[in-house]
């Protein structure tokens, strides 16, 4: 079992503290399924020197969108020989939350300068202050990490105040509350179906990943309507593949959990001129 990033460096009155979604990802993504997935598709051992093969020797890019803690990011930098089969790995993460921004910074420089030796991790890039992809140039992203803030709320938080709220030199002591329950709600609250975010997401992601083997893992939870949001997917056309690969144990209640794996197959002619379009996400 691959060891869990530290976190105990976060101030958690806001920043997302990683529960059973975080863990969830952590473990989907060491799963022996998606480790040989993702060995596959990024290998670059072979002395082949196709065009797959050159493909595959480029360095992976792997962003996580909405890093929070910085957890999930950490893991994947820290044990980029184990879930990719390379140490050569780029690892970027964005949030609209500063101090999230600064906390998985060093949760990822920790768990790198942590790391058993130096051929298991991979290269650091930094966490960019940003909201989703809005600040990465497209068709750049390899893999794409998004635990999204999935819970059904009646509306998502005003926006009207974040610069404010957002500054780390923030000093107004009578309104630190505000500022900090403003922060956590972006972590966690969705929108009409919890899927206001996603859908942002999902809209972008075409653009955003590397078109010839790029992949994105989405946390979606069973009140976000998994089997639609597939299905959604699928309409983007026949060189697009969807499935899930990571479910929780969890059996009562609405937040049963699953990850969904987005890839693009590779196919000859078949652009699809409704991906990021289709009216319904």
């Amino acid at each position: 079992m691959l060891p869990t990033p530290s976190t105990s460096h976060v101030s958690f009155d806001n920043v997302y503290e990683p529960a059973e979604d975080s863990f969830l990802l952590l473990d989907t993504l060491s799963s022996p399924s998606e480790t040989a997935f993702l060995h596959e598709k990024f290998n670059n051992s072979s002395a082949d020197h196709s065009e797959e093969t050159t493909q595959n020797s480029s360095v992976p890019l792997v962003l996580e969108v909405g890093t929070g803690s910085g957890v999930v990011l950490a893991f994947v930098a820290a044990n980029a020989n184990a879930i990719l089969g390379r140490k050569d790995l780029l690892t970027l993460g964005t949030d609209i939350n500063n101090f999230a921004c600064r906390a998985s910074a060093k949760t990822v420089q920790t768990a790198i300068t942590e790391a058993p030796n130096i051929s298991s991790h991979g290269y650091f890039l930094g966490v960019v202050n940003a909201d989703l992809t809005s600040s990465i140039r497209p068709a750049s992203v390899d893999i794409l990490i998004f635990n999204p803030p999935y819970v059904p709320t009646a509306e998502l938080p005003s926006l009207s105040l974040h610069d404010d709220y957002n500054r780390i030199s923030y000093e107004n002591k009578t309104t630190i509350f505000e500022r900090d329950s403003h922060l956590l709600s972006l972590s966690y609250a969705g929108g009409v179906d919890g899927m206001e975010i996603t859908n942002k997401l999902l809209e972008q992601l075409p653009d955003i990943l590397q078109p010839e083997r790029g992949v994105a893992y989405i946390l979606l939870c069973a009140q976000n309507k998994p089997n639609e949001v597939k299905e959604r997917v699928r309409l983007w056309g026949s060189s697009w593949a969807v499935k899930t690969v990571g479910y929780s144990g969890k059996q009562a209640g609405w937040e049963k959990l699953q990850v969904i794996r987005i890839w693009k197959k590779p196919s000859l002619g078949d652009k699809c001129p409704i991906a990021g379009k289709d009216p319904s996400v």
